[in-house]
């Protein structure tokens, strides 16, 4: 080493000083500081023998360079880089933010299983892996692996858990008897009646034998004094939960398997109240909090009043039944219907509020507040905030998710750590599929972990480009011009988060619902500075509402809603046909795995997620096209005959499923059929061919025809022997008696379907070959079969055992007196 004011040798390294200002203010040294640094250092030059400038190495030739540009482009240039960057994602713990990724593939993986596995599989799978993982803990490729598939099968173990844990029992029969239960839960709906949640307590005249725990039903009147934790009885007809009405749509029994929900239906009469012993201790903690919510909903809405109060009384304790329909659609077109679901804009909103008035509070004690770690303070009032929000909302899943991602960020505030980060969405990803692992093939859970991890991601790239950006001193600006640009970046904050999320959320949106908001943009630009003010005042008027200074709050928050309502009108009645129709399947996978890795990766690895996005993009259209619907009970047909109409076998048909088909097949207006009476000459069976290609049904003694614009015809007939003369023309022939055991067609390219067949196997999808007329059409049921826990109760119906609707027999006449 040289002495003290020189460096080392220049064949040994460079010289580098440090200057005695750089490390004390203004305490001079003899000399400079010597700091020996390796000559490969970067940023490091060696000096010229008389150390007065650093010495400037030649420049590469084209030659060379052409040769280091040619080694990275190499298969073996290319594999070192993504080694390197790979060990690099390693480094910076991308490893621990795949851990609910594999979990949920695990999950997903047990809900696509065609046979439910026994508890054994999974378990010895678990146990399998995990060795396997332990003994390759020194191969660490390998190890990784064998960790990810341990993750998989850990997914599959805790939703086979789940799957045990419910155990709901499911009504297999429609059946009227005297029901008497504890009320869970009261909703107001729209219509006027009210739906009730009851804990079954006892069945009689008949009594069931297999009767559910807990029910859903409705009533047009109920006492005034019923509240939950009351005991109500009633004569009720009591229907099982019902399948997709589609295949690959949305599965009713699996909710309500899950949900706890056995059976629903509706009072042939009204509740009465009846007396009972006294609740458990639980089931009288949740009637105290039902009620509270119940008298804190009426407050609201006798306060405000309207469409306006049922709005607010949803946003503040998450009863929404009683929604307008029309308000619930147009939001729905506009795309701000996120804003009704207590989700995870109202808990933060609810714990900014919290946040910000306490932190301002406190600041007008200045002595205190620069003494105490007040920010820790509001952080844990802010979470106390939240968790009786969920707790006054009906802890319903979507404010439930919510909170354990909100609550996850604020403990992170409590310990010193960056509340916004990937990692502390891992967390709340793991925890909530640990504790609702059927919530991972929902739309609910994938568009809002989507959303939020594509806001996330972006808000760290763009704190990292403001970062390496020079920073320049703040310019002094006139109160206008301060108050402009505060509005253009809020302006633009909202415009660019509508735009992440709503580009992270849209596949997922169309595979789930069929449809899209085109205007979704402007909606949200224009709603979403209301919504902040109407939460604001919903938090101040919940605070001041124990004291009875609530009306002022409630009021403006009315106003605020008023106009919220208008707005989403007005734009809903601009917006074109929201129906995109199918997608296929590999493309959502796709996406998924591109929005993984663009989300998750730090270095120029995210460049791959691009062909996954753009492969994604391109299979979108890969899928088939229904050419007939049918719906579970036969009693509804639909097929799409071109210009936009959908054809269908009833004048009353079932309103969500006819919307719901409309937007699978791109559908606008739905034409209903034309009826004849028996012999009428407008209509002869006899010579079915005369109806052109998209003809719609024509019904007449009990059969109803129709054509597909690809020439096959359709017939719907009562029972078996209606169905026998359509043998001779029809390409499909849909029965709607159960009893009707066998074919009655012997021609083997005639398709015909039972009542019993879809009872058993639920709603069905019809595909014609375009190509070939002497090809029998293709048919694809919702349920598969042996069922699975949540479908299990499908072959207990009359109808999945063949037999007629029950009739209940007639009594006999009394005699006439003598």
């Amino acid at each position: 080493m040289a002495g003290p004011g020189r460096g080392v040798d220049e064949s040994e390294g460079v010289i580098a000083s440090v200057s005695e200002r750089s490390l004390f203010a203004d305490v001079p040294l003899a000399e400079p500081l010597p700091v020996s640094l390796p000559a490969s250092h970067p940023g490091i030059q060696p000096l010229s023998p008389d150390r007065s400038a650093p010495i400037s190495a030649p420049m590469p030739g084209p030659v060379v360079r052409f040769r280091r540009q040619f080694r990275r482009l190499s298969p073996s240039g290319i594999r070192n880089s993504v080694v390197l960057a790979a060990g690099m994602e390693l480094d910076r713990g991308v490893a621990f933010l795949l851990v609910p990724v594999f979990l949920a593939t695990g999950v997903i993986v047990y809900f696509s299983l065609a046979v439910e596995p026994d508890f054994p599989q999974p378990v010895a799978v678990v146990v399998l892996t995990a060795l396997c993982a332990a003994v390759t803990r020194s191969w660490r490729k390998t190890h990784l692996c064998f960790m990810a598939a341990l993750l998989c099968a850990l997914g599959v173990l805790a939703a086979k858990v789940e799957t045990w844990r419910a155990g709901t029992q499911m009504l297999g029969s429609v059946i009227q008897t005297q029901l008497t239960g504890r009320v869970v839960r009261l909703d107001q709906m729209a219509n006027g009646r009210i739906r009730l949640t009851l804990d079954v307590i006892s069945t009689a005249r008949p009594t069931l034998h297999y009767a559910p725990e807990r029910v859903r039903v409705s009533a047009r009147k109920i006492p005034a004094e019923m509240t939950a934790g009351l005991v109500a009885t009633g004569y009720v007809r009591l229907l099982p939960p019902t399948g997709p009405v589609r295949p690959d749509s949305y599965d009713f029994s699996f909710d309500s398997y899950f949900a706890g929900i056995g059976a629903s239906g509706f009072f042939l009469g009204n509740p009465k109240i009846v007396a009972s012993e006294d609740a458990p201790l639980a089931a009288r903690l949740s009637s105290s909090i039902e009620k509270a919510r119940e008298t804190i909903a009426d407050h609201i809405r006798d306060s405000i009043g309207g469409a306006e109060g049922e709005i607010a009384a949803a946003l503040i304790v998450g009863v929404r039944a009683g929604i307008p329909e029309e308000i619930n659609e147009s939001m729905r077109r506009t795309g701000i219907y996120h804003i009704i679901s207590i989700s995870g804009l109202h808990m933060a909103l609810v714990a900014g509020t919290i946040m910000g008035l306490l932190r301002g509070a406190f600041a007008l004690f200045p002595d205190f507040s620069s003494r105490r770690p007040v920010k820790k303070y509001a952080a844990g009032a802010a979470l106390l905030s939240i968790a009786a929000y969920l707790i006054f909302s009906g802890v319903v899943v979507a404010a439930e998710r919510s909170f354990i991602m909100l609550a996850v960020m604020l403990v992170a505030v409590l310990f010193d750590r960056a509340a916004l980060t990937m990692r502390n969405l891992t967390i709340s990803a793991i925890a909530v599929i640990v504790v609702s692992p059927h919530e991972v093939v929902g739309p609910s859970f994938q568009m809002s972990f989507a959303a939020t991890a594509a806001l996330v991601g972006a808000y760290a790239g763009w704190s990292d480009y403001r970062a390496d950006k020079a920073t320049a001193p703040p310019q002094r600006r006139s109160p206008v011009a301060f108050v402009t640009r505060k509005l253009v970046a809020g302006t633009g904050t909202i415009a660019m988060t509508s735009i992440i999320a709503g580009s992270a959320t849209a596949l997922f949106a169309i595979w789930h619902f069929q449809r899209v908001s085109p205007l979704s943009l402007f909606a949200n630009l224009a709603v979403m500075p209301i919504v902040t003010i109407v939460m604001f005042l919903a938090v101040i008027s919940a605070l001041t509402m124990p004291f009875g200074f609530d009306g002022p709050f409630l009021y403006m928050m009315g106003k605020g809603l008023t106009a919220m309502i208008a707005i989403s009108g007005w734009i809903s009645e601009r917006s074109p046909v929201d129906a995109v129709g199918l997608i296929s399947l590999q493309s959502v996978l796709l996406v998924t795995v591109a929005l993984v890795i663009a989300t998750m990766a730090t270095t120029w690895l995210r460049l791959a997620a691009l062909p996954f996005a753009l492969a994604g993009l391109l299979t979108i259209s890969e899928t088939r096209t229904p050419d007939v619907l049918i719906s579970e009970d036969a009693h509804l047909v639909a097929l799409p005959i071109g210009g936009g109409e959908l054809a269908v076998n009833r004048v009353r048909s079932n309103e969500f499923t006819t919307n719901n088909w409309k937007h699978a097949l791109t559908s606008a207006t739905i034409v209903e059929p034309e009826t004849f009476e028996k012999g009428d000459v407008r209509f002869d069976i006899a010579d079915p061919a005369d109806l052109p290609p998209g003809a719609p049904f024509y019904c007449t003694a009990g059969l109803c025809l129709a054509r597909h614009p690809s020439g096959a015809i359709i017939a719907l007939a009562d029972d078996r022997k209606i169905a026998r003369p359509a043998c001779a023309f029809a390409d499909l022939i849909v029965i709607d008696d159960a009893t009707a055991y066998y074919n009655p067609c012997r021609n083997p390219l005639v398709l015909v379907v039972t009542k019993r067949q879809l009872a058993r196997m639920g709603s069905a999808a019809v595909f014609f070959d375009p190509l070939s007329a002497t090809t029998r059409a293709e048919i694809r049921f919702a349920v598969k079969q042996p069922y699975r826990p949540w479908h299990e109760q499908r072959r207990f119906s009359r109808e999945a055992r063949g037999l007629p609707p029950y009739r209940r027999a007639e009594k006999p006449k009394k005699a006439a007196a003598q």
